[in-house]
């Protein structure tokens, strides 16, 4: 993956030299800070056996939320109630899955309805534009040694996961819930805990992308960025992680992730049509799927 993101971001510059330009690498880095915040939850319920389609629309509602808070509790209130409602709805979906032991395709697929609903109701269908000016002059557009703070905030939670997953019993228990439910539990591990936590960090990583997000746009909008959920799924199992759970890594959602941004980046640049990029994330997704497949004869 590494040697295809390299030779494809070379032949890019070919045709386009202002690709590999420090201002579009810093655009770049931007353009998927989002997606790869996101996408480190996603990695978590895809590690375990799951799937979450309600991350988006939690980033989403939990952006509404805390911007409507920061009069009230100021600005760092306010970021901290984008990641507690993240983290909320997270549970939530990790409640309804392990105790009633419902699909997690039909329950985030309904969670994702209902937040969004009350971001719509919460700000009357309109995005929300009073964005505090030291939240989009630090995060979004601030620079830390000339690296965009937005990315530095996504480099930093794609740290966390790596460490919860390689250093943490939590870590070893997501990987073994994943791998074998049945064999998990008969093991001694309380397999609907480690389901509502893996949930629950989904939905904090929700919230965090809500903070980058609207520090980003300079607005928080009740509804997500169209494809935002089936692109983090993509880039999850595009860059290595089983769909059916047990295997995978941090460093699996980075190459997925690099793979779609600079994809998507250097299709911007080229003047393609939105459409045909929509037609390309539709085949990077089979084509992710079929990896999956591949993926899986191969380790039987």
């Amino acid at each position: 993956m590494p040697v295809f993101i390299a030779v494809f971001a070379g032949i890019v510059a070919l045709v386009e030299p202002r690709f590999l330009s420090v201002a579009n690498l810093r655009n770049l880095a931007v353009q998927i800070a989002p997606l790869t915040i996101i996408a480190v939850g996603q990695a978590f319920t895809v590690i375990a056996g799951g799937l979450d389609l309600s991350i988006a629309a939690v980033m989403a509602l939990s952006g509404v939320a805390g911007i409507l808070a920061v009069p009230h509790v100021g600005l760092a209130g306010g970021l901290a109630c984008m990641i507690l409602v993240g983290g909320l709805a997270g549970l939530l979906n990790g409640l309804i899955i392990s105790r009633l032991r419902a699909s997690p395709l039909i329950v985030t697929l309904g969670i994702a309805s209902i937040a969004e609903a009350i971001a719509l109701i919460l700000s009357n269908g309109v995005p929300l534009y009073a964005v505090p000016g030291e939240l989009t002059s630090t995060i979004g557009f601030g620079r830390i040694l000339g690296i965009n703070t937005s990315f530095l905030v996504a480099l930093a939670m794609l740290a966390l996961g790596a460490f919860l997953l390689r250093f943490t019993v939590f870590g070893r228990y997501v990987y073994a819930v994943g791998s074998n439910q049945s064999a998990a539990f008969k093991s001694g591990i309380n397999v609907p805990l480690v389901t509502m936590l893996v949930y629950a960090f989904a939905g904090v990583m929700g919230g965090v992308a809500a903070i980058v997000m609207t520090a980003w746009v300079s607005a928080a909008a009740p509804v997500a960025q169209p494809g935002l959920t089936l692109q983090s799924i993509a880039a999850v199992v595009l860059g290595g992680v089983l769909l059916t759970g047990g295997a995978g890594g941090m460093r699996h959602v980075l190459y997925g992730v690099l793979v779609l941004g600079t994809m998507t980046n250097a299709m911007n640049m080229l003047g393609i049509s939105s459409y045909y990029q929509i037609l390309a994330i539709g085949i990077v997704i089979i084509a992710a799927v079929s990896l999956d497949v591949f993926r899986k004869q191969s380790r039987t």
